[in-house]
């Protein structure tokens, strides 16, 4: 058509020059694309015109014809090429089009243009200029992004526009190799560095285009050098952090060339003459090239895995259809890298069936839903026995393959995907061969310790009980045996070392280290770990476990430490290593003297002694010298004597020395004495002689300094410190030290022999420090130094307060002379200099001390010394001087005055590290003084202080707790706990206020748990002391009030944190506990139990209490219950002091609570009856709420907590009181409950009558009910006569009561229910057996007592219900509720205990495990009182010892293993982009996206412009997009964006070309199409159409689909080739219009199947 035009345009005009001149546009204006256009419709038209000499017009002649060529070869240089610079800077307008469609629209005309002009003037040299011209525009300038590239300053392209012009140029070049490597090389330098769009765009407009211009020869040179870049690239970036960039690029380069390195035409290679072979790359010649396949099937972006998978299954379908083996042996033998991937012909069905497995899993594995992934588990066996089984020669599969998969697994957003994969790698049974394990070796150390680090992997599998070890956690243990039993012993060292370093080189939480490392302690021994694995072990303790729980810390040190001393290697390392390690070994959580763990250690260096290297020693003059052999005890000596050598110029102004060297030659001390004695014991010597012998020499050192530190005036300070510090440290950790040990008959022999040791320099000691207490610490660094000499002179004065001659001399000497110089610094004027500023810090330090002495018992009553403290105690509410007040109180919260900061003289400022640590010492004082005012409150001034000082007192108290930090007001709170009860009537505002100031600060220290618990059991015991409990609402309205408010928010904050309401509950029952009923104190004990009348709702709170925990915070509890469980064997249990913070002890301690009450007792009486009116208060209120319960949730726990707290107090109740509540006892009977619920209504109800028989005639009132309000609830009180026969000893009319029970259970079976007939069945049968007999013989002698016809009809009964044993499921059900513990075993009055109420009846009725409550808590938690009406644990063990289960729920089979053909779910999930401007990626033919997926496209062309309806579209879009349409014709682009098409469409339109035809232009459309020879298809029932079945697709086929409601228009019907119509068999005779249409793509897929590699699905 343009030649037409182009010829008239030429006899009409006979200039053409003038036309051409008008075409052409300013070079600094912007054309119109209408105008670009016609230049290039122009200059191509014209171009093929003849070329004649003759004079024909429309021909050109020679001359014309080169100056026309001329004029063409212009336009690039001065029209093309500026105008497609002024398009990458961004000029001009885009004529009311978005700025992106603009430059793109123009960008296409201009490159259509130069295409042109190019091939017009055939000039190779011409086009290599252009291309060399716009070549560096690719090439990126060093440090620069594709963002920061410079414009048309430098004369270069923007990326976009160079990649479209070299494009069109490229054609032309394919003969000027240099010149085509060239912009080869730069085309993959740019894949390297720019975004996503941009490398789709160059590997589809340049790659594809340079090899379909080449010859077969140059298309293999360059799939070789594209093909050995990008492995290159990939193998260099493999350590960097990027790498998962590169790997995506990489596949995405990969799969797009797809079909050039996998070309189908290898299939025929060897058919050819040898002459016209081709050798073609083949990628899997490459190891890199499956390093890289592998690391995309593990990315984190989905399409890199699905390109991975693509380019995988082409390769084994290549390999497949080759029938070679591969690789070759010749390859094999000369290659030594490593082979991933084989092919044997002759185990071709094998192979495939293995990669057709693997597939299958990673596809299925892109799915999280765990439904979905299970059923293909079981082809992970498969894989795996294939890759094991396969021993013939060398292994066809590559344990890196069944990596990928776990990897997958692990990397799963579902946690029960992950788990599946973690629990199938570690009962892999191939990593017991030493090859296997080899190659999972980084594996483990790698992706394995990171998944490890999640903490819900390790919960508690269904079945298992709270205590046990998780299964994953047993798993982890055997496989840890097995993992490194089977490794090459050369290699178990290194990859031990890198497994224990991943454990210190990230977060990990508390459980899974505490697992790891109890799976490490269970290795065979063997000698692994040397230097690097003592610092990894230390990087660990320091660093990763520094933030864990207390119990679980010293649990995990435990198992550590037991790992270090069979594991290390003790040839390769120093003592001076391993005691680097045992000092983090902390003696207050895992390791305290004594215990089976450091008995372990001392026998274990005792052993290696003489095996570690020995450590260099440096001499006192200078030298440095190695043992021979190394012993402990030389270790020690030296470490000794090196830790007291001190320079004799040391500085006397030096702070504190670091204690941890002290630490560690303190423990170095005690194991050397330790392994010692116990080496002596073993030998059968004494070891007392031996200890103290050896202790002596060891000791001497120390004790020689010691001995000097009162009479050398010149022994360096630094020297003093480090010797008081070590000594400090002995003393602390000796067992003497731990309660336990202390009640031991033996004394320990080497805490004797240190005490007799330390005795003989105790006098100096106490001498030093008196001196130096007394006015020689001045300097600020002194304080921190007095703190470490009071707590020598504590820890010495307890120790030897029982020696009378040392307490006398203590308590009128010592302490008399340091209190008489505390007294005077107190009274004396304040000096604001640093010397007297730290002078009165120490001195109240010092009295603080002192009075904690004192409060242990240590001084006698008519001592100075206590004389002296009453005094000081008197000094701190001595009056004020004038002008005060007379009763103001200027002694509290003294405060020291902060030296100048500017020398007055100098001016230089003070400020600085000097007094840096002024605000912990000023905190101290006040801390200091409250410490003391406590002891004085307990020893005087006798009497209570008049009002106005004691309110001064507590106003005074509240202003320190805005003073002191949060960790130091536990002295105020004691103080406060003192005056509260003396103001609470006078001064009730400002109880109030300290209370609640009190409770604010508590609140702000809840994360905080070092000083959290010891300040709220400080509160607890101040804000609810006894004298305040009493405390009535007309008494002190405002200050009960507050107590409510705080017990109500403390037991919400109980429910996030565990243990908060054990310190309030414990508090009180320990207030209220009544003592003896013979005691002296019983009227005490009264007026102290009344209060707890006044706060039943404390006590009805604990009966229910038991949060519902987050899984994380139960999974914490459960940890912590199964390290408790194992006793002595984890020494951290002995280190850690329980800390009482089960979340069940509140129910604990109250049961415990209510067990000491009496029912004889009117107080206790009332309080009970108060709480079970409470109690069933609770239950009425959650059975009358309208919001549905379910089993185990926190409504059906406080249910049952309620009605076990009823039947646990029933023995105490008054019969009237019980005669009151049984009809609300009846009442719940009715209410629709639980199955552990509704059991102990029954208990209680069968017990009532029990003990009142009395009230029988209401039970047989329950049965009067109306039917339709009982529904199935008359089934309790059906289960209440399967009982009668325990009833029925305490009734009066025997006979007449059991005619009335025969009477209403026959009524009920007849029922419609299934449930309540099986139910009156069994009562039925129980209740006939008691006196059926005797009726019916009554009834044969004509007695009074005769049942007439009744017992034909109860016979009746009785045999349907033994004729339902062969009715299925009926008779499972019969034969279940008559096994049922309830109606079996279960003895209501027999089985009544504690244990049966909260442990054995919870268990046997699905209540989850942590509602179970032991009968070790109430013996071990706490003091509960047994009688015979409540016996704590059952008599019999008949009840313990059923399985649990219920009568109603169904068989639960187990499912059977899936055989390999078994059915799976495979879902496939949409194509996404992974990538940002997804903008570009829409403007890409066909066949770019194809190359950007890995998809292949068949030539199917679906038109849906009659379709209106957005959801049909967009359905019909994911229907075309998953079957490779070629496109999707639209009457609008505009639905794309309509939600309904998005919500069906799931993305697939970004992966579609979907093309936009209004229905007024679909006749003109179609016939283009026709032209192009698309066959015409219409979706349509006519005369002559055709059945799809039978029907025969051309390849190149077009579907028009029709409207809706109309279908296809008569007028289009005419433009048809043919119509197809889908066989039905209904009534209904049409379809939804997308049904029909993936009905018909689906076939013309299938048809083409072979052809279009489609997925099935």
């Amino acid at each position: 058509m343009s030649s037409i035009l182009i010829n008239a345009l030429l006899s009409s005009c006979h200039d053409p020059d003038t036309l051409f001149n008008m075409l052409c546009w300013p070079t600094d204006s912007w054309p119109d694309t209408e105008r670009v256009e016609a230049l290039t419709t122009f200059i191509d038209g014209i171009g093929k015109l003849p070329q004649s000499d003759d004079g024909d017009k429309v021909a050109f002649s020679t001359a014309k014809r080169d100056l026309f060529l001329r004029k063409v070869e212009s336009i690039i240089w001065t029209q093309c090429l500026p105008l497609l610079l002024k398009v990458s800077d961004g000029d001009g307008a885009c004529k009311g089009k978005s700025v992106q469609d603009g430059r793109a629209e123009i960008t296409n005309a201009v490159c259509r243009l130069l295409s042109v002009c190019i091939n017009t003037l055939c000039d190779t040299a011409v086009s290599g200029r252009v291309a060399r011209t716009v070549l560096p525009s690719f090439q990126l300038p060093d440090g620069e992004t594709e963002e920061e590239l410079p414009g048309q300053g430098e004369g270069r392209l923007g990326i976009d526009v160079a990649i479209e012009a070299m494009s069109v140029i490229l054609p032309t070049l394919s003969s000027n190799e240099e010149l085509t490597t060239s912009i080869l090389s730069s085309a993959l330098s740019c894949i390297k560095t720019l975004s996503d769009a941009l490398v789709s765009k160059i590997t589809v407009r340049l790659i594809f285009t340079l090899l379909n211009c080449y010859s077969e020869d140059r298309i293999a040179s360059t799939l070789q050098f594209i093909l050995q870049d990008l492995c290159s690239w990939h193998k260099s970036d493999s350590s960097n952090t990027t790498s998962p960039v590169v790997t995506e690029r990489t596949l995405l380069c990969l799969t797009a060339l797809s079909d050039y390195l996998f070309s189908p035409a290898k299939l025929q290679q060897h058919t050819l003459p040898q002459s016209l072979s081709y050798t073609r790359p083949d990628p899997r010649r490459s190891l890199q090239f499956w390093r890289i396949l592998q690391d995309g099937l593990t990315h984190k972006d989905n399409v890199s895995r699905k390109r991975a998978l693509y380019l995988l299954k082409r390769c084994v379908a290549l390999s497949e259809d080759e029938a070679l083996e591969f690789p070759s042996s010749s390859v094999s033998s000369e290659d030594n890298e490593e082979i991933i991937f084989r092919w044997a012909p002759d185990r071709s069905k094998l192979l495939r069936e293995f990669w057709e497995d693997y597939a299958l899993i990673m596809e299925t594995l892109e799915e999280n839903q765990i439904h979905v992934v299970r059923p293909v588990l079981n082809r992970i066996h498969t894989l795996i026995q294939t890759a094991a089984n396969d021993c013939q020669g060398v292994s066809l599969f590559h344990p890196s393959w069944l990596l990928g998969v776990y990897q997958r697994m692990f990397h799963s957003e579902n946690k029960s995907v992950m788990r599946e994969g973690v629990d199938h790698l570690l009962e892999l049974q191939v990593l017991r061969r030493p090859a296997f394990a080899q190659a999972f070796s980084q594996f483990i150390v790698g992706p394995f310790m990171d998944v490890m680090s999640e903490s819900s992997l390790f919960h508690r599998t269904a079945g298992q009980s709270v205590g046990e070890c998780p299964e994953l956690g047993v798993k982890l243990q055997v496989f840890m045996v097995t993992f490194f039993s089977s490794l090459p012993q050369e290699n178990r060292g290194p990859v031990l070392l890198q497994l224990v370093q991943r454990l210190g080189s990230q977060h990990w939480c508390a459980v899974p280290v505490l697992f790891l490392s109890r799976a490490l302690s269970h290795l065979p021994p063997c000698p692994l770990l040397g230097p690097d694995g003592l610092q990894a072990l230390r990087e660990v303790l320091r660093c990763t476990m520094i933030t864990h729980q207390v119990l679980l810390r010293g649990a995990a040190q435990c198992f550590l430490l037991n790992s270090t001393l069979s594991l290390t290697d003790v040839t390769s390392v120093t003592l001076d290593d391993v005691f680097s390690l045992l000092v983090h070994f902390r003696a207050d959580e895992s390791l305290p003297r004594g215990t089976p763990l450091w008995n372990q250690l001392c026998d274990w260096l005792a052993d290696s002694e003489g095996s570690f290297i020995p450590c260099d020693r440096e001499s006192a003059d200078g030298t440095s010298t190695s043992p021979e052999r190394e012993t402990v005890r030389g270790y020690v000596q030296h470490q000794m004597e090196f830790f007291l050598r001190v320079p004799a110029g040391a500085d006397q102004t030096d702070s504190v020395p670091d204690p941890g060297e002290a630490e560690l030659l303190a423990k170095a001390i005690l194991l050397c004495v330790d392994i010692e004695g116990r080496t002596q014991r073993r030998s059968g010597g004494e070891e007392t002689t031996g200890v103290s012998g050896g202790m002596d020499s060891l000791f001497r050192p120390l004790l020689d300094t010691l001995s000097r530190l009162h009479t050398n005036v010149y022994l360096p300070l630094r020297k003093t410190d480090k010797s008081l510090q070590l000594l400090l440290r002995l003393l602390q950790l000796t067992p003497a030290r731990h309660p336990a040990a202390v009640e031991k008959e033996q004394e320990d022999s080497v805490t004797v022999s240190m005490e007799m040791l330390v005795l003989g320099v105790v006098e100096p000691i106490q001498e030093f420090i008196l001196r130096r207490l007394s006015g020689e610490l001045q300097e600020l660094c002194d304080v921190e130094r007095a703190e470490l000499y009071l707590s020598v002179l504590k820890e010495v004065v307890l120790m030897y307060s029982v020696l009378e001659w040392n307490h006398s001399k203590v308590q009128e000497a010592y302490f008399p002379r340091l209190l008489r110089y505390v007294l005077r610094i107190l009274e004396a004027d304040q000096i604001p200099s640093v010397a007297g500023q730290v002078s009165r810090a120490v001195a109240m330090a010092s009295l603080a001390m002192t009075c904690e002495v004192a409060a242990l018992g240590v001084f006698n009553l008519q001592s100075e010394s206590m004389i002296l403290l009453v005094h000081l105690s008197s000094y701190f509410y001595s009056p004020a001087p004038p002008p005060a007040p007379p009763l103001s109180l200027v002694h509290f919260n003294q405060s020291l005055l902060k030296p100048p900061t500017v020398h007055q003289s100098t001016g230089v400022s003070e400020q600085g590290p000097l007094l840096q640590d002024w605000g912990r010492m000023a905190a101290h004082f006040i801390r200091d003084q409250w410490t003391i005012l406590g002891y004085g409150r307990r020893i005087g001034p006798p009497g209570p202080l008049e009002l106005p000082r004691a309110s001064g007192s507590l106003e005074a108290a509240i202003e320190a707790l805005s003073l002191l930090p949060s960790g130091l007001v536990l002295p105020v709170l004691d103080f406060m706990a003192s005056m509260l009860p003396q103001v609470a009537l006078s001064e009730e505002a400002l109880c109030v206020e300290a209370v609640t100031v009190s409770w604010k600060l508590v609140l702000g220290l809840s994360s905080n748990p070092h000083d959290f618990w010891p300040t709220l059991q400080g509160f607890v015991t101040m804000a609810f002391h006894h004298s305040l409990l009493e405390l009535t609402v007309d008494q002190a309205p405002g200050l009960t009030a507050t107590l409510q408010q705080i017990a109500v928010e403390l037991m919400e904050l109980s429910q996030a944190k565990t243990g908060v309401f054990n310190v309030l509950i414990q508090h009180c029952c320990h207030t209220w506990l009544p003592s003896d009923p013979g005691s002296e104190g019983q009227s005490q004990s009264d007026a102290m139990f009344s209060s707890a009348l006044l706060h039943p709702d404390i006590l009805a709170e604990a009966c229910v209490y038991g949060p519902v925990f987050r899984r994380d915070q139960r999974l914490i509890q459960e940890v912590q219950v199964f390290v408790e469980r194992l006793g002595e064997k984890c020494a951290a249990n002995t280190a850690v002091p329980s800390d009482n913070r089960d979340d069940q002890f509140p129910r604990v301690c109250v049961v415990a609570f209510l067990s000491r009450l009496q029912p004889s007792n009117q107080l206790h009486e009332r309080l009970m009856e108060e709480l079970v009116l409470r109690l069933l208060k609770k239950d009425e209120a959650i059975s009358k709420s309208k919001q549905r319960y379910y089993s185990n949730s926190l409504q059906h726990r406080v249910k049952n907590r309620v009605w076990q707290t009823l039947l646990m107090l029933l023995p105490k109740l008054r019969g009237e009181f019980v005669g009151t509540i049984l009809g609300r006892v009846f009442e719940a009977g009715f209410v629709s409950n639980q199955a552990s619920v509704k059991y102990l209504i029954e208990w209680k109800m069968v017990l009532i009558l029990v003990q009142y028989p009395e009230h029988i005639d209401r039970l047989w009132t329950c049965f009067r009910v109306d039917q339709e309000k009982t529904k199935t609830s008359v089934c309790t009180f059906l289960s209440v006569l399967v009982h009668l026969n325990i009833i029925m000893p305490q009734l009066k009319e025997k006979a007449l009561q059991w005619r009335k029970a025969l009477d209403v259970i026959l009524q009920w079976c007849f029922s419609h229910n299934f449930s309540v007939r099986l139910y009156a069945l069994l009562a039925l049968k129980r209740v006939w057996g008691l006196e059926g007999a005797r009726a019916e013989a009554e009834e044969g002698a004509g007695g009074p007592d005769g049942l007439g016809g009744l017992a034909t009809v109860v016979k009746a009964c009785l045999h349907q219900a033994e004729a339902m044993q062969s009715t299925g499921n009926a008779s499972k059900n019969w034969t279940r509720i008559q096994d049922h513990f309830f109606f079996g075993v279960f003895h209501p009055v027999r089985d009544y205990s504690v244990e049966t109420i909260f442990y054995t009846f919870p268990s046997l009725s699905e209540v989850f495990e942590d509602e179970w409550i032991p009968p070790w808590k109430f013996e071990k938690l706490v003091d509960f009182s047994q009688s015979a009406s409540l016996p704590l644990r059952n008599p019999v063990p008949d009840l313990s010892q059923i399985q649990p289960g219920d009568w109603i729920q169904q068989d639960k089979g187990d499912q059977d293993g899936e055989e390999r053909w078994a059915e799976v779910q495979k879902k496939m999930t949409p194509w996404r982009l992974g990538i940002q401007e997804q903008g570009p990626e829409l403007g890409l033919v066909p066949q770019q996206r194809a190359a950007r997926l890995g998809k292949l496209h068949s030539s199917l062309l679906v038109v849906a412009s009659l379709i209106d309806k957005p959801t049909n579209l967009g359905g019909l879009c994911r229907t075309c997009e998953i079957f490779g349409a070629s496109g999707l014709v639209l009457d609008s682009l505009r639905h794309v964006s309509d939600k309904h098409f998005q919500a069906l469409s799931v993305s697939s339109e970004l992966w579609l070309p979907l093309l936009e035809v209004k229905p007024v232009d679909l006749a003109d459309f179609l016939q283009l199409k026709k032209r192009e020879g698309y066959c015409i298809v219409g979706v349509e029932q006519t005369a002559n159409s055709q059945s799809l079945k039978d029907y025969r697709f051309p390849e190149k086929t077009l579907l028009l689909l029709g409207n809706e409601r109309q279908g296809i228009p008569a007028n289009l019907l005419q433009l048809l080739d043919v119509c197809v119509e889908i066989p039905q068999q209904g009534v209904i005779r049409s379809l939804n219009v997308h049904v029909s249409a993936a009905l018909l793509v689906w076939e013309y897929t299938r048809q083409y199947l072979p052809s279009t590699g489609v997925k099935s699905h």
